[in-house]
């Protein structure tokens, strides 16, 4: 991904990496319009940050997403760029079926349902023109499991292989896919990641994600120095033993 002269969408950027990154690129030259569901974030958004613009739009919602598709290639026809950020995470006792099932069940909705929506809803765009890009958003948790977010856990590794396999088949179009892998990161995504020493400082995050799509821009994975821990641990012979320290060391403080 070429890291400026892009009409870029982010939905699920009203706040953490999402906002931050959506500020990052619009600061390298690019377009950049910003997607949540809370109309007050969008709304200080808009005013805290003119340039950018807003749209309404709920990853869980089919409809929300259509409408806002529309909405979005209506107003910029030149959009190249769709980075698919909106997911949540929540923690889960699969002792308790009765306490969990629902949460699972909004998770793998908004994380993985959503994006396969979110990429059906604008690729056909995305293949008219002429140098375009999809970024899908993992986790390190993708590749080595945390025990308290199973259905987060399986979400992310099944848009891990989803994205593999979009790069198949749209190798013959003009469409790069990229997965952007990010480690625990400081923000408000579950309680107490916001403080977490295990966390990466957001700013600190999002500059090294900038520096690498400077330096790489045909890179097909965006990994920063924390999260090869996770992401090469089994090529390195080590899952066993990463899976352990990642879940000894407790770093949500669950």
């Amino acid at each position: 991904m070429i890291i400026s002269g892009n009409t870029v969408f982010i939905p699920g950027a009203t706040s953490g990496i999402g906002l931050a990154l959506a500020l990052a690129l619009r600061a390298r030259g690019n377009t950049v319009i910003v997607g949540g569901r809370r109309v007050e974030l969008l709304e200080r958004i808009a005013e805290e940050h003119p340039g950018i613009d807003t749209v309404r739009i709920d990853t869980a919602d089919p409809a929300s997403i259509a409408a806002a598709a529309e909405q979005v290639l209506t107003t910029h026809p030149d959009l190249n760029v769709l980075i698919t950020m909106a997911g949540i995470m929540r923690f889960e006792d699969w002792h308790q079926p009765e306490s969990f099932l629902s949460t699972a069940e909004a998770v793998i909705t908004t994380n993985l349902l959503g994006t396969v929506r979110l990429v059906a809803a604008f690729v056909e765009h995305l293949r008219t023109r002429p140098d375009a890009t999809i970024m899908t958003v993992t986790s390190g948790l993708a590749f080595v499991p945390l025990k308290v977010t199973p259905s987060y856990n399986a979400s992310k590794a099944a848009i891990h292989m989803l994205t593999e396999s979009l790069r198949l088949q749209l190798a013959d179009t003009t469409v790069k896919v990229v997965e952007l892998v990010p480690p625990a990161v400081r923000t408000a995504l579950v309680p107490g990641q916001e403080t977490s020493e295990f966390a990466v400082p957001l700013d600190e995050y999002v500059g090294e994600v900038v520096k690498l799509l400077e330096a790489q821009p045909d890179a097909d994975e965006i990994l920063v120095e924390r999260v090869k821990f996770f992401r090469h641990s089994t090529a390195r012979g080590e899952y066993a033993q990463v899976v352990a320290f990642l879940n000894e060391h407790d770093p949500l403080g669950k």
